[in-house]
């Protein structure tokens, strides 16, 4: 290197650390909603105070006197994010002055590109608070559920990865995996559960797989903060356990993701699993920073970031009893819970080898749009 350009190297770093917002803003905040290019400079500062707000922000200084990536991965999971979340739901079941609710909810509308047209009731006045307007319903001609394909998304949300679930690992993004027995949990000889023993990878798989010749897929699907929050059934299946995981609730902002391994298995999260006509099928609602509360509609005995129960721990609970053999029957389309605020849904199941994604890796989708099909 030069002279001249050493000289240079520290101007180079102040200018690109003065650029950082725009990029944090790109790169980590820019998948909050589908903006075009201009209106998403438009709307860039309040998004970059958003950005400075969360623990994320507040560790990046760091890196410039010598904090190692470890560290501020050590150091961000510090952060009492199930405490502040528990906080923030708090704050967003206060109601809201009428006077005072139009122009907070206009606000997060410009911030995060909401469309409200879509919304089922579009008055703002009628939402008493923040809880109530981020779980808004939509008119029910809204989001057509696709009946030409066997699998349709869940939520509305980008896609960040899809396809066949090798070697018992799934990826959370690209290039960065997590274990399927970490993130599903271990298996347990209780006959209520769908997890018999296992003592390998190979031999948990094929617990899951219970058809020669089907393989195991998975999807993940990231919900931004302007995302419809309600989530629902991708398929006609049958729903026969929950499993409960108490745990972090971290950022899982695509950038994040890339940054933390195994995010989805720190974070809180239920699983559904059950049955569909191709065998095991999985749904798992994955919890997130000022996402406390995941909410399903049948199961009135779940209760997520509650302080009495502690992370590392799981809570099962069976739906198939002595009066209901078969478990919770749900149809496609079919209303299942929602996240107040944004975060990630997971579909793990099995499909003959035929199966086929009708998806593009980082694609924006909506509920009802076709996931895949054989």
């Amino acid at each position: 290197m030069c002279q001249s350009e050493a000289r240079r190297g520290p101007e180079l770093r102040a200018a690109k650390w003065l650029h950082f917002p725009q990029l944090a803003l790109r790169r980590r905040l820019g998948q909050l909603s589908c903006m075009s290019r201009p209106t998403l400079k438009l709307r860039s500062w309040p998004l970059t105070v958003l950005y400075y707000l969360l623990p994320f922000g507040a560790l990046r200084p760091l890196s410039r006197v010598g904090w190692r990536p470890v560290s501020r991965v050590a150091l961000y999971k510090s952060v009492p994010t199930r405490l502040l979340s528990r906080a923030w739901g708090r704050l967003n079941q206060v109601e809201l002055p009428h006077w005072l609710r139009r122009p907070v909810y206009s606000l997060y509308i410009w911030t995060f590109g909401v469309n409200m047209k879509e919304a089922a009731v579009e008055d703002l006045h009628h939402y008493r608070n923040l809880s109530e307007f981020f779980r808004r319903k939509l008119k029910p001609q809204a989001r057509p559920v696709c009946g030409l394909h066997s699998v349709i998304s869940p939520s509305d949300g980008k896609i960040l990865n899809f396809g066949q679930v090798k070697n018992c690992e799934v990826e959370q993004v690209k290039g960065v995996t997590y274990s399927l027995e970490s993130f599903l949990g271990p298996r347990t000889s209780t006959e209520d559960l769908p997890f018999p023993p296992a003592t390998s990878c190979s031999s948990f798989r094929s617990q899951l797989v219970t058809r020669e010749g089907n393989e195991l897929y998975h999807c993940v699907i990231y919900l931004a903060p302007g995302d419809y929050h309600c989530f629902h059934s991708p398929t006609d299946w049958t729903v026969s356990h929950r499993r409960h995981f108490p745990g972090s609730l971290m950022s899982v902002n695509p950038g994040m993701a890339r940054w933390i391994k195994e995010l989805f298995c720190h974070n809180e999260r239920v699983v559904l699993t059950g049955d569909w006509k191709h065998g095991f099928f999985s749904l798992t609602a994955v919890g997130a920073t000022n996402v406390g509360s995941i909410r399903i509609y049948f199961d009135r005995d779940l209760h997520t970031n509650s302080p009495r129960y502690s992370k590392g721990s799981y809570n099962d609970f069976s739906f198939v009893t002595h009066a209901n053999k078969e478990g919770i029957p749900m149809r496609k389309g079919e209303h299942l819970g929602e996240f107040n605020l944004g975060s990630t849904i997971v579909l793990i199941f099995e499909a003959p080898k035929d199966f086929n994604f009708k998806l593009k890796a980082g694609q924006k989708i909506r509920f009802g749009e076709a996931l895949g099909s054989l």
